[in-house]
């Protein structure tokens, strides 16, 4: 029984409370698990309520189906230390200092609590979304491995990596003034100083999120093993950098690679799917930056009067995130009916669902990283308007280095003759988007075979854990 449970580690996961990161999280949960992992989930009780009133789950658990096949997954839900009618959207601000002073108490009880129970077998491991600041400090005090999950691409993670670089050449926090190609961070051949996370361009750096991020960074290189939601041929001098300074296993792209019906019918039904049907192949432009909160009525005003201009078929997903709030309408008067022949605008929608129709031909987008791998698989090349944190450099990635996708436009000014371009540079079935667009969905359909890249570094991985476990004991 002992040699049993030194062979199947038990991972804690815990997932930072937002869908971008929940979503990868609750993959790798069933990936691991497959590979002979006990798994113990753990959500806040906001996260999980927001999610059961959206999939209406019978059974009050998101993982049940993974466990109808055998697969030992347990689910847990834990406060963030908010109550549940707390609005974590409006109160960005103290949600996320909650975040960094109180939620670590509740996670700390937890995993006490959970140790004590002595569960069969016993907790060997924590894996942390690396946007949280207290894992090695829990994972020490019990004893536990810990690992990093990373959530993002592994060039964003060396520019974090190397914010003493930034700041000792003047290119941390100037914003618009600096001008200049940044050649000095390794592994980075170049970007410029407009394609650095937003964080690490903001002057001011002592509001609450940039002091959130930077916590998270230092406490993630505390890890004893990261692994990162990119693919290696994808960013292969990047990650061998990071390999230097700490164990990095990049094993993505971490989510289901045949999006079946099974899948698509556990989310929120809509029309869109039958409008879609409707449509021919390729003549569609989605649209979602993921909300709309962080965009100007302007630039909304730009954005709407190029695609009247374009005359392009097109669905708006006002949120494709289930757990944020209700989006007001700020699209201009009007508009819903000026296109109601081209164009459908919808509450929210299932993404993968939409990317993977035969209609749609290019993805309107802000660069989020899973919208950016998920728009690789279905081979749907990209508008990008970054708006925040990492995807501004995601967009570098997208647009300079693997030549995917387009800008929507030159800096922050948008103008909808612009806009109007660049849909129809997407839209217009170019042959060297589609190449490019086709050698890189191989690139992540070869790295996720039997002998690929991703899957040699994740049973990596996992023989590396085992052995540290062991060395615990």
């Amino acid at each position: 029984m002992e040699l049993k449970e030194h062979l199947q580690p038990h991972a804690v996961l815990i997932p930072l409370p937002l869908q971008g990161h929940i979503t990868p999280f609750t993959h790798l949960a069933m990936k691991l698990a497959s590979k002979g992992f006990t798994i113990t989930f753990v959500n806040t009780e906001s996260t999980h309520q927001k999610i059961a009133t959206a999939q209406s789950l019978k059974d009050d658990n998101p993982f049940s189906h993974a466990q109808e096949s055998g697969l030992d997954i347990r689910y847990a839900k834990i406060s963030d230390g908010f109550p549940l009618s707390f609005d974590r959207t409006a109160n960005a601000g103290q949600f996320v200092e909650g975040l960094i002073h109180v939620f670590q108490a509740h996670v700390d009880d937890f995993v006490e609590n959970l140790v004590l129970s002595k569960p069969n077998p016993p907790i060997s491991c924590i894996i942390a979304d690396s946007f949280h600041v207290w894992a090695s400090t829990i994972a020490k005090k019990y004893n536990l491995v810990n690992v990093s999950f990373w959530t993002e691409p592994a060039t964003v993670l060396t520019v974090y990596y190397h914010m003493d670089l930034l700041k000792s050449n003047g290119h941390f926090g100037c914003h618009d003034k600096c001008e200049d190609t940044i050649r000095y961070i390794p592994g980075i051949q170049a970007i410029e100083p407009s394609d650095l996370p937003s964080y690490c361009q903001d002057a001011d750096t002592s509001t609450v999120m940039p002091r959130f991020v930077f916590k998270c960074i230092e406490d993630a290189q505390k890890a004893d093993f990261v692994i990162g939601n990119t693919v290696q041929e994808l960013e292969s001098s990047t990650i061998s950098v990071l390999q230097e300074r700490q164990p990095f296993y990049a094993i993505g792209p971490v989510f289901p690679t045949s999006f079946t019906k099974r899948t698509i019918s556990m989310l929120p039904a809509s029309d869109y799917t039958d409008w879609l049907n409707s449509k021919q192949d390729g003549t569609v432009l989605y649209i979602s930056f993921g909300s709309l909160a962080n965009l100007s009525k302007q630039d909304i005003m730009e954005i709407a009067q190029g695609i009247l201009i374009s005359k392009v078929s097109f669905i708006w997903v006002l949120r494709h995130n289930i757990l944020g709030s209700e989006e007001r309408n700020i699209l201009p008067l009007g508009f819903k009916d000026e296109t109601i022949d081209k164009g459908l605008v919808v509450p929210w929608c299932s993404q993968l669902a939409v990317l993977s129709h035969p209609a749609v031909g290019g993805f309107l987008t802000h660069c989020g990283w899973n919208s950016i791998l998920e728009s690789i698989w279905c081979k749907v090349p990209m508008v990008c308007f970054p708006i925040l944190t990492d995807q501004f450099t995601n967009r570098k990635l997208v647009v300079d280095d693997w030549r995917i996708g387009v800008n929507l436009c030159t800096g922050r000014l948008i103008r909808r003759e612009v806009v109007v371009d660049n849909i129809g540079r997407i839209m217009s079935k170019s042959d060297e988007l589609r190449k490019n667009i086709e050698k890189t969905k191989m690139i992540l359909q070869n790295a996720l075979s039997d002998e690929g890249s991703s899957e040699k570094n994740l049973n990596q991985f996992i023989q590396d854990m085992k052995n540290m476990i062991l060395q615990k004991k």
